[in-house]
């Protein structure tokens, strides 16, 4: 018989939402991302506002990507508040509608709700907003896998950690002032480039760690990544004027984002007058295995003058 002094203490639901509070993702602690409130099954967290999230310097609207980071890191917080105990558990797919602009220099606010349970998969809602949740930026659905690995982020010890937060500050773009890049200042954050093969690189950095006891990368990150290959392709493919603007994407997970740098390829599946369908997905070490896929649309903005 096991011994039941090794087995995993009993955690009370305040107990186990404190140590969410205090146990996020690296990544998610590196932006400021909090857990505010808590209930069964739901977690409202909040954003504070910062430069370096801003998507295009000449608005100041914020990248879809960290809308995706935080909606997802909040989603997985709901799913752990609706757990009986502790789980690894893992992003399966999430979904992206991208409501209207979030507006600048305010913070950013969510409320996931885990609405069903099964042995193995969580169903999750979720809404961004700043001033009202009856006025939402953005919502999302997602579905996460229970007893996703032998992890377990509350009780174990991390193989990453930052003794001193990451500076949120965002490189210059090695592509120059006129690189598409050079105007959005949360993809530099995260690394990401354009080789000199014209493809989108995000390298590795314990910065884009979600789980640091596998470790893997912040499935938000992943997700910021395709969103951002897919603007600097369909750019690039069509020869727009300005960056396509996202109205809403789907990301499917297929493997761990291991501690490496990450890939990607883009194709436009359908171009119309005002939207443009596209797909990408982000590889690692071996381009046949994907890490993740992505499908979604842009609307195609209209050219100055």
């Amino acid at each position: 018989m096991p011994d039941a002094s090794s087995e995993p203490r009993a955690m009370s639901f305040e107990d186990k939402a404190r140590m969410i509070q205090l146990r996020r993702s690296i990544h998610g602690a590196i932006i400021g991302l909090q857990l505010d409130r808590f209930a069964p099954g739901e977690a409202w967290s909040s954003l504070p506002y910062h430069p370096v999230f801003v998507g295009d310097i000449r608005t100041g609207v914020i990248h879809g990507g960290v809308v995706t980071a935080m909606l997802d890191e909040s989603c997985g917080m709901a799913v752990q508040l609706a757990l009986p105990g502790t789980a690894a558990i893992a992003t399966l797919d999430l979904r992206i509608d991208y409501l209207r602009p979030a507006t600048p220099g305010q913070a950013i606010r969510a409320h996931a709700h885990c609405y069903h349970l099964t042995r193995s998969i969580a169903f999750v809602r979720a809404t961004a907003y700043q001033e009202s949740e009856a006025d939402p930026i953005a919502s999302a659905t997602a579905m996460f896998m229970i007893g996703a690995n032998r992890t377990d982020m509350l009780r174990q010890e991390p193989k990453v950690r930052f003794d001193t937060p990451a500076p949120l500050q965002a490189p210059d773009d090695p592509g120059g002032a006129d690189g598409l890049l050079a105007i959005s200042p949360y993809p530099r954050f995260l690394g990401i480039r354009v080789d000199a093969d014209a493809e989108p690189v995000m390298p590795y950095d314990p910065k884009l760690v979600g789980n640091p006891i596998l470790p893997a990368l912040h499935g938000g990150v992943i997700g910021a990544f395709l969103e951002t290959a897919a603007i600097v392709g369909v750019h690039r493919e069509i020869g727009l004027a300005t960056a396509p603007k996202p109205i809403g994407l789907t990301v499917n997970y297929l493997r761990s984002g291991r501690p490496l740098d990450t890939y990607a390829r883009v194709s436009i599946v359908k171009q119309g007058r005002r939207v443009v369908a596209f797909e990408a997905q982000a590889y690692q070490a071996d381009p046949s295995k994907p890490i993740a896929s992505c499908y979604g649309h842009f609307k195609l903005r209209a050219e100055p003058g």
